[in-house]
């Protein structure tokens, strides 16, 4: 990790299109502004951890809802046959 001691004012560049600004120090509060090209996403990283943590669940309990939800459809609506989801012609 790099550590840099920047004044309010000062700023620091990553890569070609990335800057960083101290705007202001209020006691144990430092504002930063960053300047970066729109496709490239900035987040806090409590957000950054909550939507990965968010989008892992989400994966895990997708799959078994799409086939809770095909499975109920089955029910309302019997597969014909040679249909994958055809128990009796299955085999």
């Amino acid at each position: 990790m790099l550590v840099l001691s920047r004044r309010p004012g000062e700023a620091l560049l990553i890569g070609d299109g990335i800057r960083v600004v101290i705007l202001s120090i209020e006691g144990e509060r430092v504002r930063v502004g960053i300047e970066a090209p729109r496709e490239v996403p900035v987040l806090r990283a409590e957000l950054a951890e909550v939507v990965s943590a968010e989008n892992t669940r989400a994966a895990r309990t997708g799959s078994r809802r799409d086939l809770l939800d095909r499975l109920h459809s089955r029910l309302k609506h019997p597969p014909s046959a040679g249909d994958p989801l055809d128990i009796e012609s299955s085999g």
